[in-house]
């Protein structure tokens, strides 16, 4: 009977030996409803000027649109990026976990060290991107880990950086609906899953806010396909890009896609609306990029600054 006592005071020591085991098996600590309501209660201020910037993600970051940020944002922007090819955040982070495509897609003067540029300090937000599909990338590649990793990371590098998540999305023959899953998927698996474990594990003062990319693409649309068409975009095939033979690649956007995504970028990170800026761009290369008309451009201005300012975790005040 001793020894069964001794066994069972034995118990707790062995939970508590297991607690990091237990929060990996069962995924990271979920933040209490109010401290979550606390953190996104007040907007952020605007900056004072311009900013510089590191992305980190992949091919839906790309090159061209931080570039095309860079000219709307104008003088005094500047930035750096590290990319691979559909590489999660986990990937990232653990040097001994390979980042397929690295030589090729940081082959080019933006290229930093993503750990070395965060934790230097010289950025003034710094926005992070994870692998879709969003929710293998939840499940397999612990985004809600690996998301308050290097939120942490940017933070201890320069406490005064503002960091994000930048919100994507899945191919659109998406057998589940590729506009009914960007109208569910914000809320379940880029807050729930990736986003908000950061509050659980960092509590920081500031959290990691988002650039709603996927909101504004499905609102975009939503009006487009609505009215039969918009300038020269008539569906939303028309934002995504095409290989050689024309056939469309079901994730990769063009270069309309990419001004879309870059006004939402300059929105969030400036809280400034994007309606009057130019929309004739160049890509990260020098050459000029397929323009939206005047008519789409106008349209796309104006949608990102009413999902901005509507969607409180961008930290752009209503």
């Amino acid at each position: 009977m001793a020894g069964w006592r001794r066994r069972l005071l034995l118990i707790p020591i062995a939970v508590l030996a297991a607690v990091p085991f237990l929060r990996d098996w069962f995924g990271p600590s979920k933040p209490d409803p109010d401290a979550v309501k606390a953190a996104y209660a007040a907007p952020l201020a605007p900056p004072e000027g311009a900013l510089r910037v590191y992305h980190l993600g992949h091919s839906l970051v790309g090159r061209d649109m931080p570039a095309m940020l860079a000219q709307l944002a104008g003088e005094g922007h500047g930035y750096e990026q590290q990319l691979g090819w559909g590489t999660s955040l986990k990937h990232h982070w653990e040097e001994d976990l390979p980042i397929n495509g690295f030589e090729r897609e940081n082959d080019h003067p933006r290229y930093r060290d993503a750990k070395e540029a965060l934790g230097s300090g010289d950025y003034d937000a710094v926005v992070l991107t994870e692998m879709v599909e969003i929710r293998d990338a939840i499940k397999y590649h612990d985004s809600g880990v690996y998301l308050p990793k290097w939120a942490e990371l940017a933070r201890q590098g320069n406490p005064k950086a503002r960091v994000y998540v930048y919100e994507t999305w899945h191919p659109l023959d998406d057998p589940d609906g590729w506009l009914e899953r960007l109208d569910a998927d914000l809320t379940r698996y880029w807050e729930d899953g990736v986003l908000l474990p950061d509050l659980a594990v960092n509590s920081p003062d500031s959290p990691v806010w988002v650039i709603p990319a996927g909101q504004v693409m499905a609102w975009f649309v939503r009006e487009v396909e609505a009215r039969g068409g918009v300038g020269n975009i008539r569906t939303r095939e028309d934002l995504f890009a095409r290989g050689e033979d024309g056939g469309l690649d079901q994730i990769h956007i063009n270069d309309l896609g990419a001004y879309l995504v870059a006004l939402t970028h300059y929105a969030v990170l400036y809280h400034r609306s994007p309606t009057g800026l130019p929309h004739e761009l160049r890509l990260a290369d020098g050459s000029a990029a397929k323009a939206p008309d005047a008519e789409a451009a106008a349209l796309m201005q104006r949608i990102v600054w009413d999902v901005v300012t509507s969607y409180p975790k961008t930290g752009v005040a209503p």
